[in-house]
């Protein structure tokens, strides 16, 4: 069995979660003893991580790997909250507005346990 990554979208969650903690390229290469050029290559999904930087991307950047692969992360009480925000993101406004027809019923409809 293989896993796939998506090492854009990978790329794309430690650049924010980098730029949040306002630290530079450069700084967290430093960081890490890995090149400037290595650090972009990963941040736009062009090279993969292996696991040893992921592991000291994660924590100079204080942040989870389960949330850098995956896009969520369980310690956060709205990690879904998170995860559908991010999903949102790349959509056009056409889309959200269907994704609300979708989501209203459902966010509407009451349980009478």
């Amino acid at each position: 069995m293989t896993v796939g990554f998506d090492y854009q979208a990978i790329g794309n969650r430690i650049r924010k979660a980098r730029e949040r903690k306002g630290i530079t390229q450069e700084l967290l290469a430093e960081s890490m003893d890995v090149s400037n050029a290595y650090i972009s290559k990963i941040e736009r999904g062009r090279t993969p991580v292996n696991l040893n930087n992921l592991d000291k991307i994660c924590r100079v950047l204080e942040t989870s790997t389960e949330y850098i692969l995956s896009g969520t992360s369980t310690d956060s009480e709205d990690y879904m909250k998170n995860e559908i925000m991010e999903l949102l993101e790349g959509c056009s406004p056409q889309k959200i507005r269907l994704i609300v027809q979708v989501i209203k019923p459902i966010v509407s409809y009451r349980e009478d346990n």
